[in-house]
């Protein structure tokens, strides 16, 4: 089991879940609390409404800021 107990490691958490639910977005399904994709969209200031050309956008980011590796 992982402990997230920093701010950056709730931060990382946070922004890997985030890509989880837009992959599974980006398939069909859909989270009972809102669109995942507009929640990255603000974040990533992205204007696609393709959802996988947003994951790539957002997977770029991810890897750019260190939270994925290469």
């Amino acid at each position: 089991m992982i402990i997230a107990d920093t701010p950056s490691a709730i931060l990382a958490y946070r922004l890997l879940a985030f890509r989880s639910a837009l992959k599974l977005e980006s398939l069909g399904m859909t989270s009972s609390r809102g669109s995942v994709s507009n929640h990255v969209r603000k974040m990533c200031s992205s204007r696609t409404r393709d959802k996988k050309k947003l994951l790539a956008e957002y997977e770029t980011l991810l890897k750019h800021h260190g939270f994925l590796k290469s």
